[in-house]
């Protein structure tokens, strides 16, 4: 039987296969992950919390604009640590919010494409080391969640007006924003589906999310008067930054089709150092280039194919982008216009900010990126479904070898680091411990 049948035909199994070997392949991250300050932000807020009671009520700290507001950091990593006092408490929370962004994906996308589509999807986006390279104590790596709780909320909205829709999109930006300072990106893209008239909005939801929000933000505005550290540093750049200079909104864009390429992060292919290999410094050495050389020519060719997949679908969607008509679209083309909502979402952020754009500073877009992929995935299935099906299985080959080499020897991870002992060197550093009614209990 050919192989693009057999796909078809054990779709559930495979479906599942991905998403157990995502999770796997997410604990082997977590376990090798080298702690820095990024983390353990994250884990003294948490630990203050849950070992002391002391739930602060501002997030990490991040370039030029002060802390991000809010207490969703703190709780996040503090309350599982409540119920299980260890490291992997937050962590598996973690990696289960983030497999749980790829079934509300998932739930939009059956709508849409054929089951092989989604397979692909599925390769695309638990598989890919953009996605599995955040699998650490991390606040861009919580975004997932809220970028699938906007699309999931988002396509609701497009097919009937309803307030608990409403009020799930401005609860994900909402809890972005107390994450990461991306978030402008998601109003950005509902206010766009609004004025398109792509979304039905019902204002009691939208109400009832900002409230629900705004009660959330009442200890950050009293401890913001008291606390002018958390308010951010002078510098002389300012909100707009961005927009008159061409480099940030440029480079922003192509992260863009990054995401949906193979050319990852700088911190994935040139900071493997293959010392494991070998006890020979020169052999290490020309692994190293050969491995670079390698996933930089197939990052380059992957771009390519992107950019012209991306070129295609502007051109489908090019007379309509101004319209206010309210068009009858299909569910797979609607999904083009809120990808198109997202890069303009990039375009104004990036234009606003007084930063330039690294890659996890986007990192919420990701998925949408590979919407225009699994369009153009549906005509390959359609027309070539023997070719797609290789495809599928050499792109999943090929990033399970970039994971598997990546979570061991790269920027952020390292065969030689534990992530509970470093997480326990900590808070002995710190001098943190359960209080005597915690440890008790």
């Amino acid at each position: 039987m050919p192989l693009h049948h057999n796909i078809e035909k054990h779709f559930t199994k495979l479906f599942w296969l991905i998403l157990v070997c995502s999770g796997l392949l997410s604990l082997n991250y977590a376990s090798n992950q080298v702690l820095t300050g990024d983390q353990t932000q994250m884990l003294l807020k948490g630990y203050l919390g849950a070992y002391q009671g002391n739930w602060l009520s501002y997030g990490n700290a991040a370039s030029v604009v002060g802390n991000v507001p809010g207490s969703l950091s703190t709780y996040i990593v503090g309350l599982p640590l409540l119920l299980w006092d260890s490291p992997w408490a937050p962590m598996l929370l973690l990696i289960v919010l983030r497999l749980a962004s790829f079934l509300l994906f998932d739930s939009v996308l059956k709508h849409c494409f054929s089951p092989t589509v989604r397979l692909c999807f599925a390769i695309l986006y638990l598989l890919n080391p953009w996605f599995l390279y955040d699998s650490l104590i991390y606040n861009p790596a919580y975004l997932c969640l809220f970028a699938a709780m906007h699309c999931w909320s988002a396509f609701k909205m497009s097919q009937q007006r309803h307030w608990f829709y409403s009020f799930i999109n401005v609860l994900a930006i909402g809890l972005a924003m107390q994450l990461h300072y991306s978030w402008p990106i998601l109003a950005v893209m509902s206010l766009y589906l609004f004025y398109r008239k792509q979304v039905q909005v019902s204002w009691w939801g939208v109400a009832l999310g900002i409230f629900a929000l705004a009660a959330s933000l009442v200890p950050y505005l009293i401890e913001l008067q008291a606390n002018t550290a958390i308010q951010g540093q002078q510098s002389d750049r300012y909100i707009g930054w961005g927009g008159v200079h061409v480099y940030p909104v440029l480079k922003s864009v192509l992260y863009w089709l990054r995401y949906s390429s193979m050319l990852f992060s700088n911190r994935i292919i040139t900071d493997a150092e293959f010392l494991w290999l070998s006890n020979s410094g020169w052999l290490n050495t020309a692994v190293g280039y050969l491995w670079q050389a390698a996933l930089y020519l197939m990052g380059v060719l992957s771009l390519i194919i992107t950019w012209g997949i991306n070129r295609r679908v502007w051109r489908k969607i090019k007379p309509y982008w101004r319209s206010r008509e309210q068009l009858q679209l299909k569910p797979a083309d609607w999904l083009l216009h809120y990808a198109f909502a997202a890069v303009l979402g990039i375009v104004v952020s990036a234009i606003l900010s007084p930063i330039i754009f690294s890659y996890w500073h986007l990192i919420i877009t990701f998925a949408f990126a590979l919407f225009p992929v699994l369009y153009q995935a549906e005509r390959w299935q359609k027309q070539k479904p023997a070719r797609l099906a290789k495809l599928m299985l050499w792109v999943g080959a090929y990033c399970l070898v970039v994971n598997l080499v990546a979570s061991h020897d790269s920027n952020k991870y390292s065969y030689q680091q534990s992530y509970q002992q470093q997480v326990s060197a900590y808070l002995e550093q710190k001098q943190l411990s359960p209080s005597p009614d915690e440890a008790y209990r």
